[in-house]
């Protein structure tokens, strides 16, 4: 096939596809067993669309005439499509490394919330710090999480709490999704926390009368374009009713429903999502069985957050329960001042070890099934001809070794690629390509 391409890796010791028959998500056995080519190719062309995936050989008869602006030599390497990070805070100022010494002591998450830390802190800062800087740590953390395999990862607002602030965060997630080579869906998260002096339900009525608005208004000038509404429904936070309120209201400007709920008290947060048609709910460590029903019937995905469970010493949620009884199970980072882990290879093993996911169903879960919860699985979280050319190439003859080593990435992954681009190149591979 004559022609010009971005992309050929050839000759990969194993290209795990996820998905071969064009899935949304898996669930069940789907998950358990993921489709798989050993000693294959593929090439993506000058769009960022994977244009063809096959046997090293079928490929190489195939595109015999062809040219490429690069050609990656996989022999002994496995090809894995990029992870998707289906759940993160990245944006903010000011550090709390000191609350992780007060949650060492004994300190609960909300002890530490209601003494005026945790996110009222963040607050504070965020509030102080320009766009620009802003902007600068941002980037920063996108660029870390990009060599660690995420060419896809869900940002959200909510440490501004006020319509200034939050639309502050939202224009800096907004520069990257326009200046970076990462994948980026925005999530408004101005309910992330009831702000000092409002109740829950003042709070409430200025975002459904203010902020969503005002987020309609700027979508339609085309300056800012928001994916995701969320909500942090917990006791002494936002309550079922006013969740409810909010994610309705974001749902009738078409905002997909990606909420927190159910992590530190049962609130039926799954349930609720269930009847609101929820794309996704995060957390659920202290979901019901009538809230996991609910969600694998809904096809509402469950973002699980190992990270968040592991160093605020929580109940693991109900991960093997979820995945016997058809829940769509993804994974997110959950990266925030609370759970500062850039690493998707990490989030993986902590879920394998401590929700008892296999390597198969984590894998499935940081890739296919985050992309689903983003309301993106037809673009990315697999290697299949059509889907945009996200790759991750680690220099192991076996994949699951992304997984079994725990922490250690930058020795292991050799080249980070987006849209057929590559965007991070492990320094033994030689110096980085210009296009």
């Amino acid at each position: 096939m004559a022609g010009r391409y971005r992309l050929l890796l050839e000759h990969a010791q194993q290209l795990v596809l996820v998905c071969s028959r064009g899935e949304e998500y898996l669930r069940r056995d789907g998950a358990a067993s993921l489709a798989l080519l050993p000693e294959a190719s593929l090439v993506v062309g000058l769009d960022g669309c994977i244009k063809a995936v096959g046997q090293a050989d079928v490929i190489r008869n195939q595109f015999s005439g062809a040219t490429f602006e690069r050609i990656i030599d996989c022999s002994g390497k496995c090809v894995l499509p990029g992870l998707v990070d289906a759940h993160t805070h990245p944006v903010w100022a000011g550090d709390r490394v000191h609350e992780f010494a007060m949650k060492l002591a004994g300190a609960s998450y909300m002890e530490i919330h209601q003494a005026g830390g945790g996110i009222h802190f963040t607050v504070e800062h965020t509030w102080k710090a320009s766009e620009e800087e802003l902007f600068s740590t941002f980037k920063h953390r996108l660029e870390r999480m990009r060599r660690a395999g995420s060419t896809l990862v869900e940002c959200k607002s909510g440490y501004g709490l006020n319509l200034e602030t939050e639309l502050k965060m939202l224009r800096v997630i907004e520069r990257a999704k326009q200046s970076m080579d990462i994948g980026i869906s925005s999530t408004y998260c101005g309910a992330h926390s009831v702000p000092k002096g409002k109740t829950a339900t003042e709070a409430t009525d200025d975002i459904i009368n203010n902020h969503l608005p005002k987020l309609k208004e700027l979508k339609l000038r085309g300056e800012i374009c928001v994916n995701n509404i969320d909500v942090f429904c917990e006791k002494g936070v936002f309550d079922l009713d006013s969740t409810r309120r909010i994610l309705q209201a974001g749902k009738d400007i078409g905002l997909q429903i990606n909420f927190h709920g159910d992590e530190l008290h049962p609130m039926k947060s799954a349930e609720l999502g269930a009847e609101l048609g929820a794309r996704a709910i995060s957390h659920l460590e202290e979901i019901s069985d009538e809230g996991i029903t609910a969600m694998a019937r809904a096809k509402c995905a469950a973002v699980l957050l190992p990270t968040t469970a592991y160093m605020l010493r929580l109940k693991q949620p109900p991960a093997r329960k979820m995945l016997e009884e058809g829940v769509i199970v993804a994974l997110g980072s959950d990266f925030n001042p609370n759970a500062y882990c850039f690493s998707m290879p990490m989030v993986m093993h902590l879920a394998c070890v401590n929700m008892k996911m296999s390597m198969n169903e984590a894998l499935a879960a940081a890739t296919i099934n985050a992309a689903y919860a983003l309301g993106k699985s037809d673009t990315h979280g697999s290697i299949e001809t059509g889907k945009q050319g996200d790759l991750l190439i680690i220099n192991s003859s076996r994949w699951e070794h992304l997984i079994y080593q725990f922490g250690g990435h930058e020795a292991l992954i050799d080249y980070v690629i987006v849209k057929g681009k590559v965007v991070y190149q492990n320094e033994r591979c030689g110096k980085m390509s210009s296009y």
